[in-house]
Formats: C-alpha cells, sequence, structure tokens
C-alpha cells in the first residue's frame, strides 16, 4: 500500500506514537508499504513549531533530516497546486487541499485523523 501521512500523522508518529490506532501504527511499520510525505507537511511542522504549538528541537535541519529519511518525499506541483484548489473542502486549510491533492494526483492512499478529509470521497483515506 502506498501511504501518504497527515502531518499530524508523522508527527505523532515520531513524537507520539501512543496517539496513533493499532492499525496505523502497523501499516506504517509494515516494510511492504510505501510511505510518502508531502513538503507540504515539512512547512506545517515548522510553523506549528515557529507558533509554539509543538516542540521541535532546536537543530532543525538535523530534525528534519532524521525525521523524513525512512519517507518518500511527495512531489508539490502546479498540477496540484490546481488540484487543491478544485478540492470540494468545506474549511480553507492549505495544507490539507493540498494533502488531499497530493493523494489524488499520486494514487496514494492518506492516513489521517481529519474528518473533512476522511469524508471527502475523492480520496482513499485510512482512519486513525
Amino acid at each position: 500500500m502506498k501511504l501518504l501521512l497527515d502531518t499530524h500523522i508523522w508527527l505523532w508518529a515520531l513524537h507520539e506514537p501512543s496517539r496513533l490506532s493499532r492499525r496505523v501504527r502497523e501499516e506504517i511499520k509494515n516494510p511492504a508499504n510505501e510511505l510518502w510525505l508531502s513538503p507540504v507537511s515539512t512547512w506545517e511542522a515548522l510553523l506549528l513549531n515557529a507558533r509554539g504549538r509543538i516542540r521541535l528541537p532546536a537543530d532543525l535541519a538535523e530534525w528534519l533530516a532524521e525525521a523524513t529519511a525512512p519517507l518518500r518525499e511527495a512531489p508539490f506541483t502546479h498540477e496540484i497546486v490546481l488540484r487543491a484548489q478544485q478540492m470540494p473542502l468545506p474549511h480553507r486549510d492549505p495544507a490539507g487541499r493540498f494533502l488531499a491533492a497530493t493523494a489524488e494526483f499520486m494514487d496514494l492512499t492518506m492516513v489521517t485523523s481529519d474528518d473533512h478529509l476522511l469524508a471527502l470521497g475523492v480520496i482513499r483515506t485510512m482512519k486513525n
């Protein structure tokens, strides 16, 4: 399975794995699965850190290198941006839109706890 981790799923897997469901933990650990992360999630994590909503280590470059090492980097393209704008989401969260568009564009299953993304219907999802 090809899984795109929502930002919170990625951060929980790194720092609070107990917040993940048993199924999500198993799928993330399963070597048969491909784990994907969008640069949008990196941007979102760095914003959360800058705003004091999460705490990342002082050496962000080192943390980022380690945190993304086992993951495949999803592209962030003009086509994904266009698809994000066209996503039928009820909220304006740009990160969620970009991630949903990435999942659709790359035919990935999005792992999330976001009810809006889970109910979207145009992408495959895995509920945490």
